[in-house]
């Protein structure tokens, strides 16, 4: 205990918290010749019409449009839509500078996404880098490398088992027997103490609830004069913070980011103190 290294992991959404809107609007939608409203009214009839997941509802929607416009979608595709998303302000510089306050700190921060998006479409951006590692939507790609099937679908409940995998250092998703051995919270990689999740909405409550509930911190961002639902969240005591999603330097984001490491730092080291005796 007294010579682990600590670490913090910062945990984000992706569409409307790092990105500025959902990532099949980047470029896919366009392409199927169809506006980004009809695409997602169509994905809601039919979520309602078949009482279907709505994530599962839009990959199917995907695989159903391409293959209507004889527009096959292969991996690459995916990857290449990633070069086009556009950011909220600061996100690009963001990570390294958490990194190098972290090491400040002598703390070794770690980031993370847990997304209902595309997968590859995050490997391709120019942040997918950033990344201890991607949690997201994936497709199933046959021998040709053609999307068939959603091989993987993250919906808003289904987020929170990455928390835990996180939390006791089991990132592999094929690596069940030891996520769900038990293991005291001391003993686990990055206790929730030391996490921190980000998120834009009511689909990231699960995460940012359970987050706060086990000592970690939550905190909900919004678009600019778009503050309702994050004051909802604050309010109903789901997150502990809320600001706007400027991840440039100096913004109230940042500050908060900071807050949480210097305190973090300072419990550890407590901690660390404690056990020596």
């Amino acid at each position: 205990m007294a010579n682990r290294k600590t670490i913090i992991a910062l945990m984000y959404d992706f569409d409307k918290t790092l990105c500025t809107k959902d990532m099949q609007e980047y470029g896919f939608i366009s392409n199927m010749g169809m506006t980004s409203g009809k695409f997602w009214s169509e994905t809601d009839e039919l979520t309602k019409n078949e009482k279907m997941d709505a994530v599962l509802a839009y990959m199917y929607m995907m695989i159903k449009k391409s293959n209507q416009n004889e527009k096959s979608i292969h991996r690459e595709d995916f990857v290449e839509l990633g070069r086009n998303i556009e950011y909220f302000e600061g996100v690009e510089t963001w990570f390294g500078r958490i990194n190098e306050y972290g090491k400040a700190k002598n703390v070794t921060v770690e980031h993370y996404i847990i997304s209902s998006g595309i997968k590859e479409i995050i490997e391709g951006s120019s942040i997918g880098r950033e990344f201890k590692e991607i949690y997201a939507c994936e497709f199933l790609y046959d021998h040709n490398g053609i999307a068939v099937w959603p091989k993987t679908a993250v919906n808003f409940t289904e987020k929170t088992q990455y928390l835990f995998r996180i939390n006791k250092g089991v990132l592999d998703v094929t690596n069940n027997s030891d996520l769900n051995k038990y293991t005291p919270e001391d003993d686990r990689r990055v206790p929730f103490r030391n996490m921190i999740y980000i998120g834009d909405g009511f689909t990231d409550v699960p995460c940012m609830k359970l987050t706060k509930a086990n000592g970690g911190h939550s905190i909900a961002v919004y678009a600019k004069r778009k503050r309702q639902t994050s004051l909802e969240l604050l309010t109903a005591n789901r997150v502990d913070f809320v600001a706007e999603a400027n991840y440039s330097q100096g913004s109230e984001l940042e500050k908060i980011v900071f807050s949480i490491i210097d305190s973090a730092a300072a419990n550890e080291a407590l901690i660390k103190l404690k056990s020596k005796k």
